[in-house]
């Protein structure tokens, strides 16, 4: 196995290569400490995640961990499907922080650190909370657009907002907003989205005055004041009347970025290319993309994945090619990541034209394939009122255990099984479970390692039981906080220390500007006119 040093390893990073560099600890202890260039890919879910982030296996790799072996594990299963450059930092974040480099909490930290880069470079104005509800008290004539996801939107929001996912914004936003007296705010929970859309509008060139909220949903509830829950107030879907102004904005901001145009010709040079890591992602909003998209490209609305490259982008320096009807949200998406240091990044011009393929577009997992004994609901229901011995395991989040289970069910890590072997081994039949089922399949071996009893899958997963209509529990203590090392913790994701927790995460938010300028390796800005981090 290929070892190199931290030196080494700081070298790769900026001689402008290829390079992934995969974390192999579980989300949660990523979260904790890690490089600034690294990507969760934990031993959990590396079938899925390592598929996803590498579309080139013999792109330059490098696994890292803490020191623990997980690094040389991930390592050798990646050599196992086909990697063919693959190496493990000796000594781990340990080495590497030793050797005078910087570590980093949490989690999407490029993004985060380019939202907080942007607000200082472009003098990104915001809005106290306090001041907020003022206005909207004495009516003033704005509008409050949240910049999150449908789902979270729909969690809490900004009493007044509508939901407007940041990708979005300058694409809808003379539709929403045809008078220009009107002020925009643009929220999200923290900060990174709440000024990047906001940015978004200011560098569309849009008349509007544009602010962000100041710390967003976590400032608006650390200030005293109450979210509102359960609403749905959204953009009108479809291209909006005003879609020929919108790209004439996003034009002039993409030519400025440097951001590359090509043709259908052109893209399949790109997929044809066996020497570069191409990325080809559909910026539209989800139900766009499910009611049909280009083969081979993977669904990533701009606004999320602005804030969440690394989600999506797992090799620094690969290709990107962004995918859209209009061509305005794919420009604006790609004048962000070109900003963010994402070299070669390009838009397609008629990218869509010949639409094949329609639904979810699922990340190819060989390991799927592999034969199972599957059981539908109407078996595990037997299994379960004939008090047979019956263990039902959940392989799915932590967080999302805690808000949805199987009655009886027992939540654990894939990678970390073994704790649960008692209960495992006293058991007569084990049934495994995750949300679709993937994550179920994929840990059948690792379960029948640890007991004699007859393993099934849930066929479909816990949303197939969700869909016959049986009965789901909810626990937020279950498993503990300390228990969920599979997933970094929000603040609202917290059984206690919420408000102590949401001050951290705000702090950690602001300070990463100057983090960045500790690191060495991270440079923000159009290229030409590229300015340091800090």
């Amino acid at each position: 196995m290929t070892r190199i040093s931290a030196q080494t390893l700081l070298g790769w990073i900026t001689d402008g290569q290829e390079l992934a560099l995969l974390d192999a600890r579980e989300d949660g202890e990523f979260g904790a400490s890690h490089l600034f260039w690294a990507i969760p890919c934990g031993l959990a879910r590396k079938e899925i995640r390592a598929r996803a982030l590498l579309p080139r296996l013999a792109t330059r790799i490098c696994c890292v961990d803490d020191g623990r072996g997980l690094a040389e594990t991930l390592a050798e299963w990646l050599e196992s499907i086909g990697c063919t450059a693959v190496a493990v930092l000796d000594g781990g974040t340990k080495a590497w922080e030793a050797a005078g480099n910087v570590l980093f909490s949490g989690v999407n930290v490029p993004s985060k650190a380019f939202g907080e880069w942007v607000e200082h470079h472009y003098g990104t104005e915001s809005v106290d909370a306090r001041d907020l509800k003022t206005w909207i008290d004495s009516g003033r004539d704005m509008v409050v657009l949240d910049s999150r996801t449908l789902e979270e939107f729909t969690r809490m929001s900004i009493p007044t907002g509508i939901s407007v996912p940041g990708g979005e914004l300058a694409y809808r936003i003379a539709d929403i907003v045809p008078d220009p007296k009107t002020l925009v705010v643009v929220n999200c929970a923290g900060r990174t989205r709440s000024i990047m859309g906001a940015e978004s509008l200011r560098q569309a060139g849009i008349p509007n005055k544009v602010v962000a909220l100041r710390n967003g949903t976590m400032g608006w509830e650390l200030a005293g004041l109450r979210c509102d829950r359960g609403r749905s107030e959204k953009f009108q879907p479809g291209t909006p009347k005003t879609a020929a102004l919108a790209l004439q904005r996003a034009r002039a901001f993409a030519e400025h970025s440097g951001v590359g145009v090509i043709g259908p010709l052109d893209l399949t040079r790109f997929e044809e290319d066996p020497d570069r890591t191409l990325y080809v992602l559909d910026v539209r909003d989800p139900v766009e993309f499910r009611a049909g998209h280009r083969p081979g490209s993977r669904s990533a609305p701009g606004g999320q994945l602005v804030q969440g490259t690394d989600t999506w982008v797992g090799v620094r320096n690969a290709r990107i090619v962004l995918v859209d009807d209009t061509g305005v949200r794919a420009r604006m998406a790609a004048s962000w990541l070109r900003q963010m240091g994402h070299r070669d990044v390009f838009v397609v011009e008629g990218g869509l034209e010949a639409i094949k393929a329609t639904g979810t577009a699922p990340i190819p997992v060989p390991e799927l394939a592999a034969p199972v004994n599957l059981i539908g609901v109407t078996g595990l229901v037997h299994l379960l009122d004939s008090g047979a011995g019956t263990l039902v395991l959940d392989l799915g989040r932590s967080v999302d255990f805690r808000d949805r289970h199987i009655p009886g069910a027992i939540w654990g890590i894939r990678s970390r099984l073994a704790a649960l072997g008692p209960q495992l081994s006293a058991a007569r039949h084990v049934v495994i479970t995750s949300p679709d089922g993937m994550l179920a399949r994929l840990a059948v071996p690792e379960v029948t390692g640890l007991t004699s009893a007859e393993v099934h899958v849930l066929d479909g997963g816990t949303d197939a039981w969700q869909a016959f209509g049986r009965p789901l529990m909810k626990d937020r203590t279950t498993p503990p906080d300390e228990a969920c090392i599979d997933f970094y913790l929000r603040p609202y994701d917290r059984n206690s220390g919420i408000e102590e927790a949401m001050n951290a995460y705000l702090s950690w938010e602001i300070d990463l500007v100057h983090e960045i300028k500790r690191d060495g390796t991270v440079v923000f800005g159009i290229p030409g006119e590229t300015h340091a981090a800090a």
